[in-house]
């Protein structure tokens, strides 16, 4: 018989003073928490109860008991609450993972206010390019832009995504609009380094079929922004994804070429690992990205 509810027998018993009210409360019958409370002497080796017709009374070793089993329940309802609150109210230590770009500009700007609202929440970010392990590195969540993502884990849709090739008005004038995916060569292309990962170039669709163009320019680093600011001010085109230029092309301060070759776009993704109950910290906070990236003005004014 479940321990918990030999103890919840006992201390039903002793709190309402009858077999048959602690029955009531627990909705069984009397006979049932009879055999609770005998199972629970048998299993101590001692008597806690001395039961007549008329009333119950404590055994010394049973009141010694019974302040134990009240601390256990009062414990037990305790750790429920902190649960089911963790589950409907934020509150914790939230971890979050993204990219550095990224992160910087759309994810981690967007805490303050959340934790404002949210005032039992503390939030860390951990802003690299590198994908992590979210379970061995005990991340609650990740912010990813494309990408597979692992069965076990779960993806929530943020936005959408796509890489385009851009420049200003001013340096195709100078330099001319590339037509064909050839033409890339003639131009001065401006890209991540090594540690970027355009080393093997940029990516494009021709038809149904993926095709790689290797491409080559003067300038190169790590850096988003600084990348950007290349490219804002005339030094070569670029290959960039439109969640970072959505207000530089609305202003016409770049335009894009080649769109015809663009790959499918692809999801911006909040990832969480596959469990029963998500903490209302995570859901909270995905909800909190998705309802501010879905403000209608909110890429172009952002960027």
């Amino acid at each position: 018989m479940d321990k918990l509810k030999q103890i919840e027998a006992f201390v039903g018993a002793v709190d309402t003073g009858s077999l048959a009210r602690a029955a009531l409360v627990a909705q069984v019958t009397p006979v049932m928490i009879g055999r609770r409370i005998d199972a629970l002497e048998r299993r101590l080796g001692a008597r806690l109860l001395h039961r007549s017709t008329r009333r119950l009374s404590l055994t010394e070793q049973g009141a010694v008991y019974l302040e134990y089993c009240r601390k256990l329940l009062d414990d037990l309802d305790h750790a429920d609450n902190l649960i089911y609150e963790g589950r409907h109210t934020p509150a914790g230590h939230l971890l979050v993972s993204a990219p550095a770009g990224f992160g910087r500009r759309h994810v981690a700007l967007h805490a303050p206010a959340f934790v404002a609202g949210n005032p039992n929440v503390r939030v860390s970010f951990d802003l690299n390019d590198q994908v992590v392990d979210l379970l061995r590195q005990g991340f609650d969540m990740a912010v990813r832009i494309g990408g597979a993502i692992d069965p076990t884990f779960v993806a929530i849709k943020l936005a959408s995504n796509r890489r385009v090739v851009c420049a200003t008005a001013d340096y195709f004038h100078r330099s001319g609009v590339p037509r064909t995916l050839d033409d890339l060569a003639r131009h001065n292309c401006l890209a991540f380094n090594l540690q970027g990962g355009q080393q093997g170039g940029w990516h494009f669709r021709v038809g149904d079929k993926p095709v790689t163009i290797r491409i080559s320019g003067n300038l190169e680093c790590n850096d988003s922004e600084l990348l950007h600011r290349w490219t804002s001010q005339g030094l070569g085109v670029s290959w960039r994804s439109t969640w970072e230029i959505q207000g530089p092309l609305a202003r016409g301060e770049l335009v894009t070429v080649l769109d015809e070759f663009a790959l499918p776009a692809y999801d911006i993704m909040a990832v969480y690992p596959q469990q029963r109950h998500v903490p209302a910290k995570v859901r909270f906070f995905i909800e909190h990205l998705k309802r501010i990236y879905s403000a209608p003005d909110y890429w172009t004014s952002a960027s």
